[in-house]
């Protein structure tokens, strides 16, 4: 019998250790060849648009789509989870805390395997929903001292800053502008939904590591081309999805500042066979637009927890 998980489920059961965790190993399956993920596919609404994501990770033994609805009303996420052996649908899960969850986790893990081993200080664009869950990640995989956050609006920046030096007991400070979030950080993230480019590539210093989440769309680009010509190491989540989404390395492939087969999947630096830095001077590069193999192994996580506390309600098919 399946079972449904709502938000408040989620928010019970998951930690970000159980997302490190999870998100890790989709990815080291990825690169063994035994993860199959397929791209965001997106449909027209009169007023917003479907996307739909799925994934198969035979070896943890489930597969899964997610699906979500962004409309001006509100976006709503939703993954459903099979058994991969039998088909049998497992559960229903409301999936925006998962997926704020497991986006810091694919950074986090990215910080793990490119980041130099001593970096110490972060510097975050956008404050919003997704900022959290990326500190979160990043501050359990390197000893963070001190986080700069910067956000158009001063309120959302301060308040962003109050709660988060609240959580993980570490000076996190606002400051006014991009350039003094970038620059002299050991770890840059952009969290943001801008359009155009949120800080100028000229500011990192080098041995900086930057993870850009917050665009997944060809027409937006939240870093520059000059980060992605400065980069020595570009990874991604998936080259295939990245080609499709990315317009951060799209326009940069436009003004011959990269090359697609440039590219490195995740799951290849997991697994040792693409190294994620040779250098302590290097600039790298972690470019997410977010997969589905790692939402569906993270619900896998969140389920057999579920059973374990027995969480949930009983759905009757």
């Amino acid at each position: 019998m399946a079972i449904l998980l709502r938000e408040s489920d989620v928010e019970k059961l998951a930690t970000m250790q159980m997302a490190l965790e999870a998100v890790e190993e989709a990815f080291r399956l990825q690169g063994e060849k035994k993860a199959d993920n397929t791209p965001r596919r997106r449909c027209s609404l009169p007023d917003g648009i479907l996307h739909v994501m799925s994934a198969s990770l035979p070896t943890l033994g489930v597969a899964g789509l997610k699906s979500y609805t962004s409309t001006d009303v509100k976006t709503a996420f939703h993954v459903l989870l099979y058994d991969a052996q039998s088909g049998r649908l497992q559960a229903i899960i409301e999936a925006d805390r998962l997926g704020q969850m497991r986006t810091g986790a694919a950074s986090g893990i990215a910080t793990k395997y490119m980041a130099r081993t001593n970096a110490a200080t972060l510097g975050i664009i956008g404050t919003g929903f997704q900022a959290r869950a990326q500190l979160e990640a990043i501050c359990a995989v390197r000893p963070i001292k001190t986080v700069a956050a910067y956000a158009r609006n001063q309120d959302n920046r301060e308040l962003f800053c109050k709660e988060m030096s609240a959580k993980l007991g570490i000076s996190v400070e606002a400051v006014p502008s991009s350039e003094q979030a970038v620059n002299g950080m050991d770890i840059v993230v952009t969290a943001t939904t801008s359009k155009a480019p949120v800080f100028n590539g000229e500011w990192l210093t080098p041995g900086t590591h930057v993870n850009a989440i917050g665009s997944n769309h060809l027409r937006r680009c939240e870093i520059d081309v000059e980060t992605v010509r400065r980069a020595a190491c570009v990874v991604v989540d998936s080259v295939e999805q990245s080609i499709l989404e990315s317009g951060d390395l799209a326009s940069a492939a436009e003004a011959g500042a990269f090359y697609w087969e440039d590219a490195q999947e995740l799951g290849l630096v997991v697994l040792g066979e693409f190294p994620g830095r040779e250098d302590e001077r290097e600039i790298t590069l972690f470019k997410s637009n977010g997969v589905a193999l790692e939402d569906v192994a993270f619900a896998g996580r969140i389920y057999q927890a579920a059973l374990k506390a027995g969480a949930g309600e009983r759905l009757p098919f």
